[in-house]
């Protein structure tokens, strides 16, 4: 039988896109405390079945396909510009083609809107009621209010008319820089994406016997296998180590390793392959709030996508997308690098960062190492002992000297040049992650 958190999420499942939620009606509906309605109204939110706005509340959202995760929801633009919805708030779920901003004739102006796209304009209500005839919605800047009828119209087609205080190019600029933010975001991967879900995955119960564990060793060709209590609750971990010399019929829960590491749907694919070379791990199961089993991880699925990710052309642009376009090899064995500093490396002197100096460092010391040795890096620490102030506008050399190299462990000591005079010097101490 369910319990009531999760009847909860299944009643809000069953809500019609674009109603609001509200704890005390949820609680009321469902006979459960505000403090259970509320939990599991934010485990819905996290599941992308609600969305939380300022100033307008909870509302049932349409779940995103992963996608079209560059696009953006009415919903989003409100938190965006920090605006209020004027009415159609059924229509926040609904996700904008375009935006055109309405610095033009009427006529001229309609010619641009169309059905899903969002008309960015002030306080001119006869292009307000045009724009929602057209299936647009419509964001007034400078704070400006609208006519009662065109608040109805928008109710009516269940499209959004919005206000902000700021103005026209703002407002662009904002949304603008919102769509680029989510194309950087998109190429992030989390465990989401790679994990196998638990309908798939290979488990034992604390009542299994390590018979069991055969038999799933000899179906999987596995050998790490996760434990779950009655209530699906992750409890220990159980490996090839763990039932040597064991008898037969010995009970998986006298064996399991107890309290073992475990990782959630939104946790990053960088963070879990850390964890792996860091613990040693080979398997992580995965799981939700409440620590029940969602599926596992392997190392096999990490090393994967990290290959995957590789291969994948770039279409958001970071520093560290910028650090390593620029950073050139100076010879073919590639122990030596050069790079320009550029004005997004600088800080507010003009001056090279710390930040980017430091991902120099570690950027000139991963090529070296993948060249060496055909493996990755996950840093574990760096040490920046010396450093002089670094112009805009000059070119540095850097050269990274391997100390230490065994299986899974790396020294190198890097030294950075300016005009020929040493400008940096750092030590750097990494797990290595083989191809």
């Amino acid at each position: 039988m369910a319990t009531k958190h999760e009847q909860i999420i299944q009643h809000i499942g069953t809500l019609g896109i674009g109603n609001k939620i509200s704890v005390r009606q949820v609680a009321k509906d469902l006979n459960v405390s505000e403090g259970t309605a509320y939990r599991a109204i934010k485990e819905a939110e996290n599941q992308g079945l609600v969305s939380t706005i300022e100033r307008v509340g909870t509302i049932r959202i349409e779940r995103k396909q992963k996608e079209n995760f560059e696009q953006l929801t009415f919903a989003e633009v409100i938190n965006i510009v920090d605006g209020q919805v004027l009415g159609g708030h059924r229509g926040l779920h609904k996700s904008l083609s375009k935006f055109v901003i309405g610095a033009m004739q009427l006529e001229a102006m309609m010619r641009y809107t169309e059905r899903d796209s969002l008309l960015i304009v002030g306080n001119r209500i006869k292009a307000h009621e045009l724009a929602l005839n057209e299936g647009a919605a419509v964001l007034i800047t400078g704070g400006f209010d609208t006519k009662e009828h065109i608040k109805r119209l928008a109710d009516e087609k269940e499209i959004p008319i919005m206000s902000t205080s700021y103005d026209t190019f703002t407002v662009a600029a904002m949304i603008n820089r919102a769509i680029y933010d989510q194309l950087i975001k998109k190429e992030i991967v989390f465990v989401d994406d790679i994990f196998t879900p638990v309908e798939s995955a290979y488990y034992l119960k604390t009542k299994d016997i390590l018979e069991k564990w055969y038999r799933l060793n000899d179906e999987s060709k596995h050998s790490r296998f996760p434990v779950i209590d009655d209530k699906q609750r992750v409890v220990g971990m159980v490996t090839s180590r763990d039932v040597l010399g064991k008898d037969n019929q010995t009970p998986i829960e006298k064996i399991m390793t107890k309290r073992p590491h475990v990782i959630q749907t939104k946790t990053s694919l960088a963070y879990v392959a850390h964890m792996m070379v860091w613990e040693g791990i080979e398997l992580m199961p995965v799981v939700d709030q409440s620590n029940k089993l969602q599926g596992i991880v392997s190392r096999q699925d990490v090393l994967k996508a990290l290959q995957q990710i590789q291969r994948q052309p770039q279409i958001g642009e970071t520093i560290d997308d910028i650090i390593s376009r620029n950073l050139d090899s100076l010879d073919a064995e590639q122990t030596m690098f050069q790079t320009d500093i550029t004005p997004q490396m600088t800080n507010q002197l003009g001056t090279l960062s710390n930040g980017v100096f430091t991902s120099l460092i570690s950027e000139a010391s991963s090529r070296l190492l993948l060249q060496a040795k055909k493996a990755d890096l996950v840093v574990e620490n760096i040490t920046v002992y010396f450093m002089k102030p670094v112009q805009i506008d000059s070119k540095i050399i850097i050269k990274p000297n391997l100390l230490e190299v065994g299986r899974v462990y790396a020294k190198i000591d890097v030294e950075v040049f300016n005009n020929k005079k040493m400008v940096g010097k750092g030590l750097l101490m990494a797990q290595l992650i083989d191809r």
